[in-house]
């Protein structure tokens, strides 16, 4: 079905993934009234979880800018979620519902940097968000996510670029805003996001060692306190902006990633 023919177009996507970038795309593509169905991991560790759509895993619902996802445990809940609008998110880390819900789309946007399990024969559209997939080979377009004027670009042969390792910028600060843990361990704070956070401070500790913050500003992103962490784990991340409210809301990467999802989805089926 097509707009040009007067119907809607009437699409379920299946999202592998739930953390910031995959509930980008997710909260874009529900947004544009298709029905979305999520699968992730039982232990998550987004890092910005207040626009991550798995800590309904931990919390049972999360809503990211108006749009709730809701934990389930079977493929029957499905539509009881659509009915309520809202995104069913499933423990299902090798996406077995694939096989039952029967989506006209694929996006695996899992962030893995390799492919996990996806293959170009899961659903007539298949999205391999970032690298680790080829174009016309495991994927039918990959989206680019390496920040630059390739960011949400669709690919429709090759890969997209490796992984620079680089941190976004934000007031000429790159890696100096992410937090890392000191250590293998158990990783535990007493902070949350939205805090403010000083050049030097102490905001949690790793194993007893302290983990420290490179410069002043606001707790953008911030593990879940217990979560177990390895050394040199990214644990946070400091918005020296220091606006509270950017915490809640979706990142200018993540939309313009989701828009290269969307794009290829109407590409594909308005037409």
């Amino acid at each position: 079905m097509n707009r040009i023919s007067g119907k809607p177009l009437d699409l379920t996507i299946l999202v592998k993934g739930a953390g910031e970038i995959a509930s980008g795309i997710a909260y874009k593509l529900a947004q544009s009234h298709f029905k979305i169905c999520l699968t992730d991991l039982s232990k998550p560790m987004a890092v910005r979880r207040e626009v991550s759509f798995c800590e309904a895993v931990y919390e049972g619902e999360k809503t990211v800018e108006g749009i709730t996802a809701r934990l389930i445990a079977s493929f029957g809940e499905i539509e009881g979620c659509w009915r309520e609008n809202k995104l069913p998110l499933l423990v299902d880390p090798r996406a077995e519902v694939r096989s039952r819900l029967k989506p006209d789309v694929v996006v695996d946007a899992i962030i893995a940097k390799k492919n996990v399990g996806t293959s170009i024969t899961d659903a007539p559209l298949v999205i391999g968000v970032g690298p680790g997939f080829a174009a016309g080979v495991d994927v039918h377009v990959v989206v680019e996510t390496n920040r630059g004027h390739n960011l949400g670009r669709i690919i429709r042969r090759g890969e997209a670029e490796k992984n620079t390792g680089i941190p976004g910028e934000i007031m000429g600060l790159t890696e100096e805003r992410v937090i890392r843990s000191p250590s293998d361990g158990v990783f535990k704070t007493g902070k949350k996001i939205g805090d403010r956070a000083g050049k030097g401070e102490e905001i949690a500790r790793v194993n007893g060692l302290p983990v420290i913050v490179n410069t002043e500003g606001i707790l953008r992103g911030l593990l879940r306190d217990g979560t177990n962490v390895w050394k040199g784990m990214k644990v946070g991340d400091i918005d020296p902006r220091g606006v509270p409210e950017y915490c809640l809301l979706i990142s200018d990467k993540s939309r313009t990633i989701a828009g290269g999802v969307l794009e290829a989805v109407l590409e594909r089926f308005n037409s």
